[in-house]
């Protein structure tokens, strides 16, 4: 392995760990699963296979951030809004604006 690729991966690693610390069922239980899936790719080679992993892995990457972002809205949401959803706000709207 090259040593470019072995740099992305070690910094792919380390990005995972960070932002898996927010993970909803923890943050040890996301570094075993991390450290495992590495670890099952330890012995891959080839720089082709070895890049769609790492593009494999910094998919992994933005699904988390957009999880964690949902999250944040959801909690920012039901802090300053009320409680009913988008949809229902919509019909209320509807049958509002329908009987003038």
């Amino acid at each position: 392995m090259s040593t470019e690729l072995r740099h992305a991966v070690k910094q792919l690693y380390k990005t995972l760990i960070f932002i898996g610390r927010e993970y909803p069922k923890g943050g040890i239980y996301f570094r075993d699963k991390c450290h495992a899936a590495f670890m099952k790719n330890k012995d891959v080679t080839d720089p082709a296979e070895i890049k769609m992993l790492i593009s494999r892995g910094e998919y992994v990457v933005k699904e988390l951030e957009a999880l964690y972002r949902l999250r944040k809205y959801r909690t920012l949401r039901k802090r300053y809004y009320d409680s009913e959803t988008f949809e229902e706000t919509i019909l209320k709207n509807i049958r509002y604006f329908d009987q003038k």
